[in-house]
């Protein structure tokens, strides 16, 4: 569904406006009527933009509404709200302060990743990043992926197999 909703997108919403959709995130709690997503986009003038985007249906055709931008360029600081715990909700600190939660703790990492990387691409601007965990906010880390959610389990789970079998072979 992602790629399809990606491609949708690209199609109506960001290519008219000659933009390059770069990454796309699940919220909650923000228009409860309606999907929202935020999406990071890159404009033909090289700037960063974050959108929050509704996503309804109406009969059988797709519609998407821009209801909220911001400029990466703006942005002073992303607050995960807890580093050491499994918490999708996160503050974007512009002007004012915006309370969000992804839908997984996965994708609002994603989310910091992407808005790391555009910053390093674009911009080079010094913004904060707080209340992340380093090891899995930095791409370079085993445990950032483009799979997100189920590399991350699956390399957990083998880590504890191989927890597991080291604690049951008897020490001679």
């Amino acid at each position: 569904m992602s790629s399809l909703l990606k491609e949708d997108l690209e199609k109506k919403l960001f290519g008219p406006r000659r933009q390059r959709l770069h990454e796309f995130i699940e919220v909650e709690g923000y228009l409860m009527a309606y999907l929202n997503y935020f999406f990071l986009a890159v404009t033909k003038n090289k700037e960063v933009e974050i959108c929050m985007v509704k996503h309804w249906r109406v009969d059988r055709e797709e519609k998407y509404e821009i209801v909220e931008k911001w400029f990466l360029k703006d942005l002073e600081m992303i607050d995960g709200k807890e580093a050491d715990a499994d918490n999708p909700h996160f503050e974007m600190h512009f002007h004012k302060v915006y309370n969000m939660e992804a839908y997984s703790c996965a994708s609002k990492y994603t989310f910091a990743r992407t808005l790391k990387r555009l910053n390093a691409m674009y911009l080079k601007k010094d913004f904060k990043i707080v209340n992340f965990d380093d090891t899995y906010l930095n791409d370079d880390s085993i445990w950032s992926s483009s799979n997100r959610d189920f590399l991350v389990l699956t390399r957990i789970c083998f880590y504890a197999s191989n927890l597991l079998c080291l604690s049951l072979c008897r020490l001679s």
